[in-house]
């Protein structure tokens, strides 16, 4: 078979002899084996962290070293076992956080730190620490609401809230640093020198014997230098009253983590793991060091600011009630707390931990997007159904897929281009026998109101005639071998070389490729997808660089692996702010991604197959993500690889639609599968799941202009909510969409109906046949082909718009109806947000915030920011649960008047429905409902 026959299929081997071997079938692609990416057992420093002691701690605080400052302390930290000192920071923050940084106090070197502005925001905020009492055996201070206690001996960090521990540092002792050092010499004479200089130093380090692969390892045939030695750090992390734990994406597996007891660590490593497999550790495309803990009384979350291979041990535990029954002052009770333990190690770099303190899930998500961001509004065709295929054939093929769309009445926002576009995988160009006019291709897109993404991945072809390497290449913009000579490595186009996005020249040079006057044939209505950029690379290590590569400033590869997608995101999404002058939002889509990823655009799950068990594994992996800020995520609709049944491409866009980023996608070797060219039931029901996506966008936007504002998950899970309820503490198989909706997806196959728990005292109304379900109830509801199980909650307002049309576009001017389902209490808000839906104005105030209250029969509209001018009206308005027919509606308007309104009543849907108020959504009035 011919190389570029294979190199269609999207194999990710681990050498290019065996990628040239694989064998590939027609209707089969060539799986790559679990034994391809390192186990714990494989790695080095993962072997050396596990294998250490619990309990027997061998550092100690000396306190004859504190310095206290009006908001840090720093102290040294003696390793007793061989006499390496580190210097240990603690700073107190704003907004209940607090930072704990551990290095060496004088490493032969430095070690890598992430640099300030980039994944962090800027330099966090500090607040005063007050010291509270200081003794012999240990430091109490104060933060806010916090007390935190550093013992001396062994060291250890506890912090206590509301006479409860939350969290404990080191207190399993696991705290490992591997000092920089020099490599034993081999002569006599060498080894004698060094006892006369230890001689001569009472306190000098004790050399320790070296263990396997501290200074060389090899994972298959791939041999790793490891030029400066063992570096890796460690530290163990304890969560008592806690057990449940959250977090530490990606993984396909469920949301509440596991223990690893007798499996492998959770694993944080950027690789291209196509047709991953399903409740496992191993590492995927992406990694956020971010954990949370939640029970009944208060949510904490920590981050782990490190950017190289990292793993996370999990355990289930009890707190040590003897410790703390020494801080009898601080810690009330003496009932057994269960406790979860958690272990993290990376390769390199320093310990940088961030403890963020609540209380309330709401505190984390702002606390965590303090430091690192939120995500920023997309623009409202991004939140709209994307349609993407690898690859659509050419120009025709685009043009007829986009037809038959408007012929089967299929709302969409976009269409995509994957590889096959480019002229011969060269990023920035097009197959000019195939899509020979892609500006007209691009307009008769956007007259419907739709738009064109193609993908940029960071690869290129080592081609001297293509201009983006030769620029590359001269201007010394790509990664180096440790020797310095230009890394060359397999991927879609053959030979490639990276360009090193660690650099920011490198990253504005990137930047300016999607100029339009250098990228021919974009336009703002042609939007980027960043794919294999964890990087993959086909015949290196796992798939991905050697750790030994060097990137700017001299870092290895070891250092920084999971900031290189990051980067890649970060320069993109600068390049497309910069082609409009930072006017316009731009969407664009990462595959590979890190802590902060969340401020340059979308997330999906990666090469995921045709299964259900891939649709439902879905949930857990997009909630999860959403909880550690990276709200803008979703996963391939249908799978991406192999065939599914029509029922099952049926009920993945049901869940689709219901989930933050909505793209059907499919492998180059599946059968087309656009929901027109499925049996006739099965189109009907996507097409009403589509509508349904496109009726609640208004619903979408404004979540996501508050989760831009807070923090927060636009897709959670159903304990952010109803933070005391425990039944829901593991639930990852229904959700929330905000404050008001709860959705239970269908993903068994054959199903006609599910189980579905309906939490706190609510009234939770069916969305379609306004059926009232009672909290605290779980309720088989009926689900057949055609129903999506969604739930509206009682007290809850949601403006809808109900016309249907090609793409979000056009709905720009459309009419809102307002869902109103009351509570117990015949009350009922609700919010909106309203701007352009495409530029950065809002960020300038320009938008109107509208707040909605009924109470005692009357429904009120009140503005609560209005700088922006719209034609959206209100052309309906739907009030479920109201005890009483009203005969009249008064409407008052601020500028209308005042006008009675006809009262009509659904006495299938026991609605009360009032037609046409006529009011501008943006006017604030006063219905009144008579009887």
């Amino acid at each position: 078979m011919a190389l570029s026959r294979v190199m269609r299929f999207g194999l990710r081997m681990t050498s290019f002899p065996l990628l040239l071997s694989c064998v590939l079938l027609v209707s089969q692609v060539c799986s790559v084996s679990r034994d391809n990416f390192k186990r714990c057992d494989q790695s080095g420093f993962c072997k050396r962290h596990r294998a250490v002691d619990p309990g027997h701690s061998p550092y100690i605080s000396l306190f004859d070293t504190l310095d206290i400052q009006p908001s840090q302390i720093s102290v040294e930290l003696l390793n007793t076992k061989n006499n390496v000192r580190l210097r240990l920071e603690l700073f107190g923050l704003q907004h209940q956080t607090t930072r704990i940084k551990i290095n060496e106090v004088n490493p032969l070197k430095p070690r890598y730190e992430i640099p300030v502005g980039d994944v962090l925001n800027a330099e966090p905020q500090q607040d005063t620490l007050t010291v509270v009492e200081k003794n012999d055996d240990h430091i109490t201070l104060s933060l806010e609401k916090s007390i935190i206690v550093l013992n001396r001996e062994p060291f250890r960090i506890d912090f206590i809230n509301d006479d409860e521990p939350t969290v404990s540092i080191n207190a399993q002792g696991l705290l490992k640093f591997e000092h920089l050092r020099k490599k034993k010499e081999d002569s006599q004479e060498k080894k004698e020198e060094n006892e006369e200089e230890k001689a001569s130093c009472a306190e000098e380090e004790v050399q320790e014997e070296d263990e396997p692969d501290m200074w060389e390892e090899t994972f298959k045939s791939f041999h790793d230098s490891k030029p400066n030695g063992p570096t890796s750090v460690g530290l163990d992390v304890s969560f008592p009253g806690f057990e449940h734990v959250y977090g530490i994406p990606e993984h396909a597996e469920s949301m509440a983590l596991k223990s690893t007891k007798s499996s492998d660590p959770y694993r944080l490593f950027n690789l291209d793991v196509f047709e991953y497999e399903l409740y496992n550790p191993m590492a995927l495309y992406g990694a956020v060091p971010v954990m949370l803990a939640h029970n009944e009384k208060r949510t904490v979350g920590i981050f782990w600011h490190n950017a190289a291979e990292t793993w996370v041990d999990i355990a289930s535990n009890v707190a040590d009630k003897t410790f703390f029954s020494k801080m009898a002052d601080l810690v009330k009770g003496s009932t057994e707390l269960p406790q979860t333990d958690t272990h993290w190690f990376s390769e390199s770099g320093i310990i940088d931990l961030f403890i963020m303190l609540g209380p309330e899930p709401s505190d984390v998500f702002s606390q965590y997007g303090q430091l690192t961001g939120t995500t920023p509004i997309p623009p409202l065709f991004g939140i709209a159904y994307h349609q993407c295929r690898w690859n659509y054939n050419d120009e025709d093929d685009i043009r007829n897929v986009d037809a038959k769309f408007d012929e089967y009445d299929l709302p969409m926002d976009l269409l995509w281009l994957d590889i096959e576009h480019t002229d011969g995988k060269r990023y920035f160009t097009w197959d000019g026998s195939k899509f020979s006019h892609p500006d007209e291709m691009v307009k008769n897109l956007t007259v419907k109101g739709r738009k064109l993404v193609t993908i940029v991945d960071p690869h290129l072809k080592k081609d001297d005639s293509y201009s983006v390497y030769s620029e590359a290449k001269s201007q010394n913009h790509l990664v180096k071998n440790k020797d310095g000579s230009e890394y060359e490595g397999w991927c879609w186009p053959g030979s490639s070389g990276w360009p090193d996005f660690l650099n920011p020249e490198v990253r504005k040079w990137w930047a300016s490729k999607f100029a339009y006057s250098s990228y021919a044939g974009s336009s703002k209505d042609l939007h980027v997808w960043n794919d294999m950029n964890e990087p993959s690379v086909f015949n290196g290590p796992e798939v991905t660089f050697q750790k030994d590569v060097l990137h700017y400033g001299g870092w290895e590869n070891r250092d920084v692996h999971n900031l290189y997608g990051f980067y890649v995101h970060k320069a993109t999404m600068d390049g497309l702010l910069e082609r409009t002058g930072g006017e316009e939002r731009p969407f664009l889509l990462t595959r590979a991604f890190f802590a902060g990823s969340q401020k340059f655009g979308a997330v999906w799950t990666g090469d995921n197959m045709a299964s259900w068990d891939h649709l439902k594994i879905s949930n857990p992996m997009i909630l999860s993500l959403n909880l550690v800020g990276i709200t803008f995520s979703g996963a391939d609709v249908g799978g991406f690889f192999h065939n599914p049944d029509a029922e099952l491409v049926t009920r993945w866009y049901q869940a689709g639609a219901f989930q933050p980023f909505f793209r059907a996608h499919a492998h180059l070797d599946t059968k087309r599968r656009e929901p027109h060219l499925l049996p006739n039931a099965n189109m009907l029901a996507i097409r009403d799941a589509l509508q349904q996506r496109y009726s609640y966008l208004p619903y979408w936007y404004t979540l996501f202009y508050w989760g831009e504002r807070n923090g927060g998950p636009v897709m959670m899970p159903l304990w952010v909510e109803f933070p005391k309820d425990k039944s829901t503490f593991s639930m990852d198989d229904q959700f929330m969409i905000g404050k008001a909706l709860l959705v239970k997806p269908i993903t068994e196959q054959g199903s006609t109906g599910t189980n579905v728990y309906f939490p706190g005292n609510d009234l939770w109304y069916d969305v379609e046949s306004f059926q009232t379900y009672n909290g605290g109830d779980t309720t088989y509801v009926r689900a057949g082909l055609t129903k999506i199980p969604v739930f509206q909650r009682g007290g809850t307002i949601i403006p809808r718009k109900m016309r249907n049309r090609r793409s979000s576009t056009l709905m720009k001017s459309d009419p809102f109806t307002l869902f109103i389902c009351l509570n117990r209490e015949g009350e009922a808000t609700g919010n909106l947000f309203i701007d352009d839906y495409h530029s950065y104005n809002y960020k300038n105030g320009k938008y109107i915030l509208k707040g909605f209250n009924f109470r005692k029969n009357v429904l009120e509209s009140v503005t609560g920011h209005k700088d922006y001018q719209t034609d959206e009206w209100i052309e309906k308005i739907v009030i479920s649960g109201f005890q009483v027919q009203p005969s009249i509606a008064i409407l008052k308007g601020s500028v209308s008047g005042q006008k009675e309104l006809e009262v009509n009543y659904d006495i299938v849907e026991d609605n009360i429905i009032i037609r046409k108020p006529g009011v501008n959504i943006a006017e604030n009035f006063k219905l009144i409902l008579q009887p």
